[in-house]
């Protein structure tokens, strides 16, 4: 089954799998009735918590949960979502990617899931019996390379799979604010500017986001969590719309905005 669309999602922090306040996690949790019904043959998932210098594949049998994390609440670390390894789908990605002339993409056979990926999911498919792939951003490069290597995955719609982009929308972690703290003016800003340019298709400004962007730096110091987006919206097509599928916000400056990429028929 061929699916036409591929997504970003904003996954914020850690704590959204056990902290029941957090407005996003509602949007996860309603993921197969509401947002996407159909079920993929397996999962690509882009995640901000993968940075290498080359675009790295895991092919593993079975993925291990990885906390990535530290100094968060002990029941965090007792969560376990380990579904099982798409070992086939990373020699597709790593064989599509050198097909469009990137020469170097490597393989790692141990690494599991990093939070960028298990959080969201253990929402979004509970049952952990989807096989899943993650492929790293490599943060030295700059959104067009991302952007192409979408490109490259396109046909991997085709065969069933869904590509997932994880990573948050504005993402300044040390500007974060108190619980119930307005969101400042300069992230509204940049919230706005790249939910206009999405719906609007101007692609293009989004890959230059940091001469486009109002506040890019303030927004993202580190393009780490933007970079899947490209990724994602690089794979839907130069054609492709885009749509606001949730936004919400939590400590002032972690937006939740997430987008659904869907090739015209």
């Amino acid at each position: 089954m061929a699916l036409m669309e591929t997504f970003y999602l904003s996954h914020g922090a850690p704590t959204l799998a056990i902290d029941e306040t957090v407005p996003a996690r509602k949007f996860f949790q309603s993921w197969q009735q509401s947002v996407f019904k159909e079920k993929p043959s397996s999962i690509l998932v882009i995640s901000a918590h993968w940075e290498t210098a080359h675009p790295t594949v895991n092919v593993v049998d079975r993925n291990d949960t990885i906390y990535d994390f530290y100094g968060f609440p002990k029941p965090l670390y007792q969560i376990k979502y380990t579904p099982p390894g798409a070992p086939k789908l990373a020699r597709r990605v790593k064989e599509l990617l050198m097909a469009s002339g990137i020469d170097h993409v490597d393989e790692d056979k141990k690494r599991g899931l990093d939070h960028g990926a298990w959080v969201p999911l253990m929402f979004m498919y509970p049952e952990a019996d989807i096989p899943v792939c993650q492929l790293s951003v490599q943060s030295d490069r700059d959104g067009t390379h991302h952007y192409n290597m979408g490109k490259a995955l396109a046909p991997l719609r085709e065969e069933g799979v869904l590509i997932l982009g994880s990573g948050s929308a504005v993402h300044n972690l040390g500007s974060r604010l108190p619980y119930g703290s307005p969101v400042p003016s300069w992230a509204l800003e940049f919230d706005n500017w790249l939910k206009d340019a999405l719906i609007e298709g101007r692609y293009e400004d989004v890959n230059h986001y940091e001469s486009k962007a109002p506040h890019p730096k303030m927004a993202h110091p580190w393009p780490d969590h933007f970079y899947p987006l490209h990724v994602a919206m690089g794979a839907a097509g130069e054609d492709s719309k885009a749509k606001l599928v949730h936004s919400s916000w939590t400590d002032g400056t972690l937006s939740y905005a997430s987008y659904q990429f869907t090739e015209p028929k």
